[in-house]
């Protein structure tokens, strides 16, 4: 098998993992043109410091001694199995930076052997990489739960980004699902990246030349759907895993149907796409916006309102914080209103010590009154009534395009068709200006 057959197959699998923003692009460059995106393996993803780059997106290997039953590259499955050796991975990645195809790697693998070995080996084609060829690019590393804690320090000074999956919301779940998988092992390099990442702030203070260790941060990823927790368990880990180790970024997967297994969804269950979303936002809630994982969701409706984003849902619960005058609200009231952003906010702070604001100006601002129209005044005047319940609030914000009866959530659409995403809620989702 040659490397290129590897590549076929390691980058095919690597793409259910979610712990980094794939693109799916394909262009090829014509003549007169330099660059081109591979279809295969590439993806983008975000620095720290906020730059867009192509990345190699592929594991070391699938050949996984592990029978997670949700994982395709369990090892009871039967398919194509292949493992890059250190010095393949190493040259691949520098032939497609020598193309333009990438900009970086993203590097994952399933566990060969033992954690140890495989993040040896993973350790030894970044070490190739760094040292022998000199590469300063982007590098996303996927830590092996289990392994040496040597090795986790290893390789967070050698990568970018280092991240462990938590893969699945509960420890019952791990035990049922992934039996070869432990909480312990999952959460202890968490804290050991935690730890080396404040260590190696303090020592780059007081010695010149220390070596940066992580330093675009740590994740993780979640697979939504594989198992029963709701929406409400899932937020409050995502909280605690923010807070206690100090995470960039948690994503979430939703499951999608592989094989064929009594504990899990059925093979013709769509995966639950609108459910990864709303976790999405509810997300960018918990990092940016201010809010905690209690006011974003009640246990006695433990799933996110299907129809309505979660600051949407959230305001129109509480009606009566609202409305709110954008001429004097402090900026942490502004961030909760509906079809105002991070962005927007900081716009009305700032253009309001100027001049006195109404609805143009807001417009003008790149308010989203759509939205926000219900919950503020400008000057003490409203730009429409505020609908008097939260049935009709909902019901106000879906139309024009929602029209139907009354659920347990409120308005429901009457259609022939399946409900999708809007183009606005998949912008709102991307940017966090909801």
């Amino acid at each position: 098998m040659d490397i290129y057959e590897k590549l076929a197959i390691l980058s095919e699998a690597a793409k259910y993992d979610a712990s980094c923003s794939s693109s799916g692009s394909g262009r090829s460059s014509s003549e007169g043109q330099i660059g081109a995106a591979l279809p295969s393996g590439c993806c983008h993803s975000f620095t720290a410091d906020g730059r867009c780059v192509s990345l190699l997106k592929v594991l070391m290997s699938n050949a996984c001694v592990y029978d997670c039953k949700y994982c395709i590259s369990r090892r009871s499955n039967d398919f194509p199995r292949a493992t890059f050796t250190p010095r393949e991975l190493a040259e691949l990645t520098i032939e497609f930076y020598r193309r333009n195809y990438i900009e970086g790697l993203f590097l994952s693998s399933a566990v060969v052997g033992t954690p140890d070995w495989t993040m040896e080996r993973m350790i030894e084609a970044l070490r190739i990489l760094r040292e022998e060829y000199g590469f300063a690019g982007y590098i996303h590393a996927k830590a092996i739960p289990g392994a040496d804690p040597v090795l986790t320090q290893r390789l967070g000074l050698l990568a970018d980004r280092v991240s462990v999956n938590i893969e699945l919301p509960s420890e019952k779940s791990l035990l049922s699902l992934a039996p070869d998988k432990t909480k312990h092992n999952i959460l202890e390099p968490m804290g050991l990246i935690k730890n080396g990442i404040l260590e190696n702030r303090e020592d780059i203070t007081k010695f010149r030349h220390t070596p940066k260790f992580v330093p675009a941060g740590q994740s993780t990823q979640m697979i939504v759907g594989a198992s029963p927790e709701t929406d409400y368990h899932i937020l409050h880990l995502t909280e605690s895993l923010y807070k206690k180790y100090g995470l960039k970024r948690v994503y979430y997967s939703a499951y999608v149907p592989l094989q064929e297994d009594a504990l899990l969804p059925s093979l013709d269950t769509r995966p639950p796409l609108l459910r990864e979303h709303r976790l999405y936002q509810a997300d960018w809630l918990l990092r940016f916006y201010g809010f905690e994982a209690s006011e974003i969701i009640d246990p006695k409706k433990p799933m996110l309102h299907p129809e309505v984003d979660p600051k949407c849902s959230w305001a129109v619960s509480h009606l009566d914080d609202f409305p709110v005058e954008v001429n004097t609200a402090d900026y942490e009231m502004l961030l909760r209103v509906p079809g105002i952003g991070v962005t927007g906010a900081k716009r009305i702070v700032r253009a309001r010590r100027n001049q006195k604001l109404d609805f143009d100006m807001l417009k003008r601002l790149g308010i989203v009154l759509k939205r926000a129209k219900f919950f503020i005044t400008c000057g003490g005047k409203t730009l429409q009534k505020i609908p008097e319940t939260p049935e009709m609030m909902i019901y106000s914000l879906l139309a024009p395009n929602r029209m139907g009866g009354f659920t347990d959530y409120g308005m429901e659409q009457l259609s022939l068709f399946e409900p999708v995403l809007t183009g606005e809620d998949v912008i709102g989702c991307l940017t966090g200006e909801f």
